[in-house]
């Protein structure tokens, strides 16, 4: 591992501080072809079903994802696991992935990202894929299916990431010298390898953090 590097500028918005923000703002695409596209509706930012209360990515640390990434986002088959809004999956597709899954559990959630994206008139380079995450994973590896990139946000306090980490990792659907980025609270710390996923570096954003992993070759 690289190290942790802190982004913290100022006094950091708690959980729920920026839970209550997103019921008055949209979420808009930063950058790429779809640059300034509105993404859901207050409403469906402050949705809250069984799967729990909706929590996207904030614009901040969306942006940094793909700071690090860079140029790879092009032509790449990118994976937003736990998709939420979309937001991550469709700031990839307009930063020039060839092909993004959008993997929700819930059905309005998806039900969501499918209207965005009719309306954005680029459903024919998404798939929507309403599973859980370890199921997507199961059958992906069916499938023989290999991503570049994913990305994947479970619910902060579900205990869920470390567990997903170790199914990615043993399924093989990483390809080789591909990239695992995890967000989570900066509280919690990732082991330095995960089976064949190896811990790069993570950053810090106040009380959020990206770890990113390569797939050992």
């Amino acid at each position: 591992m690289e190290g942790v590097v802190d982004y913290r500028q100022n006094k950091p918005l708690g959980h729920h501080t920026l839970s209550f923000i997103l019921w008055e703002v949209y979420l808009r695409i930063s950058a790429g072809d779809l640059k300034g596209r509105r993404i859901g509706s207050k409403k469906s930012l402050g949705l809250v079903t069984k799967h729990g209360v909706l929590r996207p990515t904030s614009s901040k640390v969306r942006e940094s994802i793909f700071n690090i990434l860079g140029g790879v986002i092009e032509g790449s088959m990118f994976v937003d696991l736990y998709a939420g809004t979309g937001a991550v999956g469709m700031e990839a597709m307009s930063r020039g992935a060839e092909k993004v899954f959008f993997v929700e559990a819930d059905k309005k959630r998806a039900e969501q990202i499918e209207k965005t994206l009719g309306k954005c008139e680029c459903s024919s380079r998404a798939n929507i894929i309403r599973q859980k995450a370890s199921d997507f994973i199961r059958q992906a590896q069916e499938d023989s299916l290999r991503f570049d990139i994913i990305f994947l946000d479970p619910p902060y306090y579900s205990g869920e990431l470390e567990d997903i980490l170790s199914v990615l990792a043993d399924a093989g659907i990483v390809q080789d010298g591909g990239i695992v980025i995890a967000e989570h609270l900066s509280k919690k710390r990732l082991p330095e390898g995960i089976g064949s996923l190896r811990q790069k570096k993570a950053y810090k954003y106040g009380d959020s953090m990206l770890t990113l992993f390569r797939k050992e070759q």
